[in-house]
């Protein structure tokens, strides 16, 4: 039987280790600075930034930036996945509780059924939700208006997103593996904050076997 109290101190112990700044994010150069630029004109506009959707290998740090993104915009951030959205109550629940400018974060945004994606469309482009109340004769359609978000979707398999969601990003980045130098100070920068010591002969090696990914090293 797994421990609860493991396991809530493995979640803080990766909370931890989780950079919070996009300053503190180590590899992948190019991305950072284009998020840097996206970042710095969405304060500057006092808007909710166009919505981001980050591709790539798993393991590789895009949970870690959509949390880097609600920090750097000073915005809250509700987090789930492609899988658990079910149906569209369950977007209306997620989006109208959201605050002005927030973060949508869906993991596995490939995974969402076509009907939910459907009633997504008008919320990324309008802010609108349609709901249907009822159904047969006494079925109606209820607008939601929500307040101006940011959707940020997380995928490894950006091939099966529909062309018509693909469309609704304005932000498309790819993260790709990391070089062993920066893996190694991912290793540093982790050991010191655990308070563990690590020699650089070790960073280095564990960088090495770490087949180009964070979560791995």
């Amino acid at each position: 039987m797994t421990d609860p109290g493991a396991f809530a101190e493995d979640l803080t112990e990766e909370n931890r280790l989780r950079p919070q700044a996009l300053g503190e994010f180590v590899g992948q150069p190019a991305l950072r600075e284009q998020l840097a630029i996206f970042i710095a004109a969405a304060k500057r506009r006092g808007e909710a930034m166009d919505h981001v959707l980050f591709h790539g290998p798993p393991g590789l740090g895009k949970t870690t930036l959509a949390t880097i993104l609600a920090h750097e915009l000073g915005v809250e951030i509700s987090q789930t996945s492609g899988p658990v959205i079910e149906r569209p109550g369950d977007l209306a629940g997620l989006l109208t509780n959201l605050g002005p400018r927030g973060i949508l974060f869906v993991d596995e945004i490939h995974r969402l059924s076509p009907v939910v994606e459907e009633y997504l469309y008008p919320a990324l482009e309008d802010f609108t939700l349609d709901i249907l109340i009822d159904r047969g004769p006494s079925a109606r359609s209820l607008k939601l208006n929500l307040e101006r978000f940011t959707l940020v979707g997380a995928t490894t398999r950006s091939g099966l997103l529909s062309s018509p969601l693909r469309s609704r990003f304005g932000v498309t980045l790819r993260l790709d593996y990391y070089a062993a130098g920066d893996l190694a100070d991912i290793v540093r920068r982790s050991a010191g904050i655990l308070g563990v010591e690590v020699a650089d002969e070790a960073a280095v090696e564990i960088a090495r076997r770490a087949r180009g990914t964070p979560r791995i090293a």
